[in-house]
């Protein structure tokens, strides 16, 4: 007789992915400062470029998760999320590679400086590159579950547009077309990543494994704030 415990209904589970929101990296201090404009010029420029390369390697994220799932309607809907951060062949400049670089350069940055890397301090490579390797070796719904970050983001995108507008005056609102692009887009990819992982998440151990795989996604975020604010503070 099977001794585990039996699975938790639809809002239970629901409930118990949206509990870790207080785990997102909106509530890091960083970003606290950065709401409040406390942020120097030399801070929001290592912000800018460490995030990049957490920008950048979304796309192979994305592309690991579709190549391990077996599930062809799956995978056609996931295909968009590479085409929005990599751009169409005939629309790179629409991308949301393109749109972060505008805000590196707003900031102060080189594109060069930006897209070598230099910047790019090690606690950041290592916990972007832990996430790609997590969604390349688990299973595919672990990996779509850990972005379930995207519940949590929209509203604080929307609200870092009006903060970033209100204390930095050398930011513009085209400077920020990354963010106010992408608050309905991550609305609706968080309303699908969410009904996948209800869906095909049936068991309790899937529950439980696709919590864990959330909570690792905070985690990696929120080491690449401590890792950011750690640099920022060298002058």
């Amino acid at each position: 007789m099977s001794t585990s415990s039996p699975p938790r209904d639809g809002e239970e589970f629901v409930a118990a992915l949206r509990g870790l929101s207080h785990r997102y990296w909106g509530t890091h201090p960083f970003h606290h400062r950065m709401h409040a404009g406390e942020l120097s010029e030399h801070e929001l420029r290592v912000w800018a470029a460490n995030r990049w390369y957490y920008q950048c390697v979304l796309p192979q994220k994305d592309a690991a998760i579709i190549s391990n799932c077996p599930v062809p309607e799956v995978r056609r809907g996931w295909l968009d999320r590479i085409v929005y951060h990599d751009g169409a062949a005939d629309r790179d400049h629409a991308s949301g590679r393109e749109r972060w670089l505008r805000l590196c350069e707003a900031v102060g940055l080189d594109r060069t400086e930006v897209l070598d890397e230099r910047h790019v301090v090690p606690g950041v490579r290592f916990a972007v590159d832990a996430y790609v390797t997590f969604a390349r070796t688990r299973p595919w719904i672990e990996a779509v579950a850990s972005g379930l970050t995207e519940m949590f983001s929209g509203h604080l995108m929307r609200r870092r547009v009006g903060d970033m507008l209100a204390n930095y005056e050398w930011i513009r609102r085209e400077d920020l077309a990354y963010f106010t692009n992408r608050i309905e887009a991550v609305a609706g990819e968080g309303k699908s990543t969410l009904d996948i992982v209800v869906r095909y998440c049936v068991t309790r151990e899937q529950q439980d494994r696709a919590i864990d795989a959330l909570s690792f996604k905070c985690d990696v975020l929120w080491s690449m704030l401590d890792a950011i604010e750690r640099a920022a503070a060298k002058e």
